[in-house]
């Protein structure tokens, strides 16, 4: 087995004494995301796929950290939170991480090409394909591509075209030989056909990218010109993605939303990467166009670009190419019953993504739509699928007569078209439709559902980590609580009465609640335990987060850590905690699990002195989910959904196949078995578990 055990950080500058950068630590993150391409065990096709996914990650770490950090240096504002550097010195680590890891990038890609043409499957290019291939070719460019292709001729009478910083673009340059003149022209690759066109002649099997048949043909696509020799090198290039929202107060949110979305297409450019065989000329032509610096923010590299197309490269209908097929399973609980309801009403149910069916959630709200007994359904919305099966479920209820009441957060990154759209949908619909405060995002993610049975009040209450969306819920690990707890469902109660009218005057005995308690909470707990510990009673902290960056937090960490505390952290993307330093934070152990699913579940185990306290969550440990954000966690009163996330935690904590250390050099090496430890690998276990449990009631 072949695996990357060195990260691409660089050790240039070290990081500050107690904290990693947040940028540099999301960069170790992105690096484990780029090992699962280097990794000789995991399916070809799924190798690029995981090179698309490390490459639309990067994309919006530009769009969004380092067109922060441009800002940062345009305002001459030098500090840096965990970093001993000045803004520009940080910015250029961050180049030089990401062009280290750019060739490790291009050695993957043509690692895994390689082993393709082992296979039987070619990669071709235009300089490859045989005349059979082209009169093909041919005959798709006419039929199926000419009419999308608009291209742009270059002209300094001209003002530059503005361009699109999610498409791909050939920078086109022609040249008379005997007057050593050269013309340039833009051509954006379509994005409304498969980037991958499927060759295929008797045995043989290959795939050619759409830029090349463009490049095939672009005698065909500049026919007016006489040239002597014609070329076109790709490059993309990503804007800053910040929204500004306008002040003007005679102009709604949603007013204002749509503007700024508009604005965010003419934002800033933050970065380009190019064909490093581009001339000089057209190089230099594009830079200028579009006013940067080469070198400075330029990325050289190879033929193709924007690789988050790959994460739709085709299997040609090889399962040794992707991983098994997975189809999520029932809940226990919910397996052959007709009546979710029913279930709920008799015991709390946990569901865990995507090993059990995010089909529940759906069932659930198209039941409540048509059950006479329930009078009303709240809901708070971050990100949904654009075809979402949960809003057409809302709908449903809306139309059989029950009072919906739709949260939606219009300022969800990137999904605000997607929501604005659901707004409009829902108002038409007849539902209740409110939208999270300017400044206060809604992040949580809350069902309730109000019925009344023989004159009593029921509420189904849903407290999850992940958002209602069917299509990431497929690839997202998540979790969320099913319950009529009375305790849980009236604070819940509570939350959606914050949301639709003030932060003021709430308090929550139960709930973990942000901007609310949920600082003090968490402190407070950390803080039982050092307690506990300093009186030589069983303490310790087992925590699942997604990103770990707020200081105040960390600091409390190692605070525990230095009074004895075991504590052990599953974090699967930025961790400023440093582990592992001496009268600091030896007693702190780090491990992140990168594999087929986006492990995305938060959750929290406190010891209590043997009386260990559980939590589910949907905030990560950042100032903007604790103090900037409504976030939601819930306790877990169940005993046996205790035992659940205690086998999910144990299961994962154990992987020894896809769990990286997180230590203070951030070298992201896989946590290896010793002595007798078995060599798991976590994600297959719990798909295993979970099977068997239905398996075990068939039986």
């Amino acid at each position: 087995m072949v695996k990357s055990q060195e990260t691409s950080s660089s050790r240039s500058k070290p990081h500050a004494a107690k904290y990693f950068n947040r940028e540099l630590s999301w960069l170790a993150f992105n690096d484990r995301v780029l090992q699962e391409a280097l990794d000789d065990e995991v399916p070809l096709v799924e190798r690029l796929r995981f090179l698309g996914i490390y490459s639309n990650n990067l994309d919006e770490f530009y769009r969004v950290r380092v067109a922060n950090i441009k800002r940062m240096i345009q305002l001459d504002d030098q500090k840096v939170e965990g970093y001993k550097g000045t803004a520009e010195e940080l910015y250029e680590e961050i180049r030089n991480v990401v062009i280290k890891q750019q060739r490790k990038f291009e050695h993957a890609y043509a690692s895994i090409l390689h082993k393709l043409k082992l296979k039987g499957i070619k990669h071709y290019d235009e300089l490859t394909v045989n005349d059979k291939q082209k009169e093909e070719l041919k005959n798709y460019f006419f039929s199926s591509l000419i009419h999308d292709i608009v291209p742009v001729l270059i002209d300094k009478k001209m003002p530059f075209p503005r361009l699109r910083d999610k498409a791909i673009y050939l920078a086109v340059r022609m040249e008379w030989d005997y007057k050593r003149k050269a013309r340039f022209a833009l051509i954006e690759v379509p994005n409304l056909v498969s980037r991958f066109y499927i060759l295929e002649s008797g045995k043989e099997k290959g795939v050619i990218l759409i830029d090349d048949i463009i490049r095939l043909h672009l005698a065909d696509i500049f026919p007016i010109f006489s040239f002597d020799t014609i070329e076109a090198f790709t490059f993309k290039f990503t804007r800053d993605a910040e929204l500004n929202l306008d002040d003007d107060v005679s102009m709604s949110f949603i007013e204002k939303m749509e503007k700024s979305i508009k604005q965010r297409k003419k934002g800033e450019p933050v970065r380009m990467v190019y064909d490093h065989r581009m001339p000089q000329d057209l190089l230099e032509m594009l830079i200028r166009s579009l006013n940067l610096t080469l070198g400075i923010n330029t990325i050289a590299g190879g033929k193709y670009h924007n690789f988050k197309d790959f994460m739709k490269f085709p299997d040609f209908g090889n399962n040794e190419f992707v991983y098994p097929p997975y189809k999520a399973v029932d809940h226990p609980s919910f397996h052959k019953q007709h009546s979710l309801i029913k279930i709920i009403l008799e015991r709390d149910v946990l569901l865990h993504y995507p090993y059990h069916r995010f089909d529940h959630i759906v069932d659930l709200l198209r039941e409540a739509a048509i059950d006479p007994k329930v009078v009303s359904i709240k809901i708070n919305i971050y990100r949904v699928a654009k075809n979402s099966q949960v809003m057409n479920a809302l709908v449903n209820a809306v139309r059989n007569g029950k009072d919906v009441t739709v949260v939606l957060e219009l300022q969800a990154r990137f999904d605000e078209e997607n929501n604005l759209f659901w707004s409009e949908r829902m108002r038409e619909e007849g539902a209740k439709v409110l939208y999270g405060p300017e400044d206060l995002k809604i992040h949580s993610k809350l069902i309730q559902i109000k019925r009344i049975s023989d004159k009593k009040e029921q509420l189904i209450t849903y407290v999850g980590t992940g958002n209602f969306n069917e299509q990431t819920a497929q690839v997202y690990t998540d979790m969320g609580l099913l319950t009529v707890n009375k305790k849980i469902a009236e604070e819940v109660h509570e939350v959606f009465h914050m949301m639709e009218h003030t932060l003021h005057h709430h308090h929550f005995k139960t709930l973990i609640v942000s901007p609310v308690n949920a600082r003090k909470k968490y402190i407070s707990l950390i803080v039982n335990e050092t307690k506990n510990a300093k009186k030589g009673l069983p303490a310790f902290i087992h925590m699942k987060i997604n990103n770990l960056v707020d200081q105040q937090m960390i600091d409390k960490l190692y605070e525990a850590s230095q009074n004895g505390v075991n504590i052990k952290l599953m974090v699967r993307g930025i961790c400023c905690l440093v582990p592992g330093i001496k009268g600091l934070s030896q007693n702190i152990e780090i491990l992140s699990v990168v594999d087929r699913f986006l492990e995305h579940t938060r959750f929290l185990i406190f010891g209590n002195n043997d009386k260990p306290l559980y939590f589910i969550t949907s905030a990560d440990w950042m100032e903007r989910n604790l103090d900037k954000r409504i976030e939601v966690g819930t306790p877990i009163y169940d005993e046996g959904l205790k035992n659940q996330i205690n086998l999910v935690f144990s299961m994962q904590w154990g992987d020894r196949e896809k769990a990286r250390i997180i230590d203070k050099y951030q070298k992201n090496s896989y946590k290896e078995a010793t002595g007798t430890e078995a060599v798991i690998r976590s994600q297959v276990e719990l798909q295993n578990y979970y099977r068997q449990l239905i398996e075990n009631l068939e039986c």
